[in-house]
């Protein structure tokens, strides 16, 4: 079974060698490591990949070959049936009310109810459990809570405790449709624009020709273009819903411009950002140091869906998975302060954005210039951009 995976592997560009393909053979013969999915995908990843940023194609490759070898494993647990009984009554008894609390009380209620609860709980409004309507827990219904592991449903959250592996977009990605591959002509065209500032040999004798021999000089826009992008990317959580979008649009940049740079965030800008969507010590690079680093005339382009709880951009510490010391909107005027020439491009179709609060509250903070990234959104922020 695993020489298909081999190939499904090389298939998908990925340079694996046979050496190394060997190396995953015999250490799984030798017995390295428990017969479980999750442990023969970090021992591939291990053995075969050289390059993490190749990860996101091989967790692609993975998945599809691999899918369901976990759950005919899993489909042999024995389900409790009081546990499920007692599930399907809570589902039908769940009250509409829900407990709120204010959002300085949420850590401290958490730690007052870890101290409390000594048992599981599902479909509650108090303890910490799952599909309930209480503030801690996941899979349940709350306007703004603590989400604790679990898949994001409701995306209100205030914090998230959980651990957050993102993955970096892949910029070898190929456009897959005609709307975007246009796209990648308006960015070629923006890439193109610089002043007249080249000497056109050419055109400069023939017009002194027609002119009777009176040097009339002739110049042209610069073959190499001197614009300079940054691309900031809001990466993991509900924009795990638009990586296909997303890497389509980084992979169109990465092939125009060459003079890009690119970082990543989570949600909304602080006052660090990264060099890798890990998100790794290693990775970190201080805001003020962009800031400082990059200068004025920089083009600055954002790229994010804007859906987060409306702390996350306006409060001290909202951040949902660390504590910020300065709310999200102050480092968004700076960096819009330093970088005039600045666009949002939102995955989102436009037609939702009215009914997220964070996102009209990002539109506003980004002063109207934020664009879907559809062929007609992409021309309006280009057209932008480029004055």
């Amino acid at each position: 079974m695993l020489v298909d995976f081999f190939f499904a592997l090389r298939h998908a560009g990925l340079q694996v060698s046979i050496r190394e393909f060997l190396a995953l053979l015999e250490a799984l013969q030798q017995g390295v490591i428990a017969s479980s999915v999750e442990d023969c995908y970090y021992l591939a990843r291990l053995t075969l990949i050289k390059n993490e940023a190749h990860y996101d194609r091989f967790d692609r490759v993975f998945q599809h070959y691999f899918k369901g070898v976990g759950e005919k494993v899993e489909q042999f647990h024995e389900i409790d049936p009081d546990w499920l009984q007692q599930r399907l009554e809570d589902e039908r008894k769940r009250a509409p009310a829900t407990q709120r609390h204010e959002y300085e009380q949420l850590p401290k209620a958490l730690q007052q109810l870890l101290l409390e609860q000594t048992e599981r709980h599902a479909g509650g409004n108090k303890w910490v459990g799952t599909g309930g309507t209480s503030a801690f827990g996941n899979a349940g219904q709350h306007p703004e809570g603590i989400r604790i592991g679990g898949e994001s449903r409701e995306q209100s959250a205030v914090k998230v405790w959980e651990l957050r592996l993102y993955r970096d977009y892949d910029d070898q990605r190929e456009l897959g449709t005609r709307s975007l591959k246009t796209a990648l002509q308006r960015l070629r065209r923006f890439a193109r624009q610089s002043a007249a500032d080249e000497l056109a040999l050419e055109d400069t004798i023939q017009a002194t020709a027609h002119n009777g021999g009176v040097l009339d000089l002739k110049m042209r826009p610069e073959r190499k273009s001197q614009l300079k992008i940054l691309m900031l990317l809001d990466v993991g959580g509900s924009m795990d819903a638009h990586i296909l979008l997303t890497e389509q649009l980084f992979s169109a940049a990465r092939s125009q411009f060459r003079n890009m740079n690119f970082l990543y965030f989570h949600n909304c800008p602080y006052e660090n950002l990264w060099r890798s969507a890990q998100r790794q010590p290693a990775d970190l690079r201080s805001t003020w140091d962009v800031i400082h680093t990059y200068p004025s005339d920089t083009r600055l382009i954002f790229v994010g869906d804007a859906t987060m709880s409306p702390h996350e951009i306006a409060r001290p510490g909202g951040a949902v998975d660390y504590s910020n010391e300065e709310a999200g909107e102050t480092w968004l005027q700076r960096l819009t302060q330093v970088f005039p020439h600045f666009v949002w491009l939102n995955p989102v179709p436009e037609n939702n954005w009215p009914h997220r609060q964070s996102l009209v509250m990002m539109r506003h903070l980004m002063q109207e210039r934020m664009f879907p990234i559809t062929l007609e959104g992409l021309e309006r922020g280009m057209r932008l951009l480029s004055k």
